[in-house]
């Protein structure tokens, strides 16, 4: 490999790099505004578990304040959609940062609004702690489809979801 070559590389390896630092930036800031800056999310207790485009995940301890059923012992079917709901609107803001990164900044991410949200109740929510995946099924220009799931500490699936955002 040439000189010119080899500076053209080093170049091009630099531009990489620093679209994976704002690509992380952006992230870590999608993941900050998740957990901390929407005061129900705190509430709830979720956490990110993972920021994967293609199946994001957020996490939540089973706690007293989310039990629906004292004599049960089992989580309120309302912390279910809530969660639900939130982490498909994650997925869509991490699916539209894949698929136009050049159009989000940390500053601005896409506005996401529940047009509609299904949830199947499969078993009782007991567990330890709990885990939402969603997956975007379809990100049109105003609209997207996610489908979720939620799981507990065991694997055992507690609930499903499917909803319909409006994306600006």
């Amino acid at each position: 490999m040439g000189n010119r070559s080899l500076a053209r590389a080093r170049s091009l390896l630099g531009v990489i790099g620093m679209a994976k630092l704002e690509m992380e930036g952006i992230e870590a800031a999608i993941g900050a505004a998740f957990e901390r800056m929407i005061p129900f999310n705190r509430l709830l207790g979720l956490q990110i578990e993972s920021l994967d485009p293609e199946a994001p995940k957020l996490k939540f301890d089973m706690r007293p304040e989310l039990v629906g059923n004292p004599v049960r012992q089992i989580l309120h079917g309302g912390v279910i959609s809530a969660t639900l709901d939130v982490v498909g609107g994650l997925a869509i803001a991490l699916a539209s940062l894949a698929a136009k990164p050049e159009l989000l900044t940390v500053t601005q991410f896409p506005n996401i609004g529940t047009i509609d949200l299904r949830v199947d109740y499969l078993r009782p929510g007991r567990g330890k702690h709990f885990v939402a995946t969603g997956r975007v099924v379809r990100l049109g220009g105003r609209v997207a489809v996610v489908h979720m799931d939620l799981v507990n500490d065991t694997g055992e699936q507690i609930a499903t979801g499917s909803a319909a955002y409006i994306v600006d």
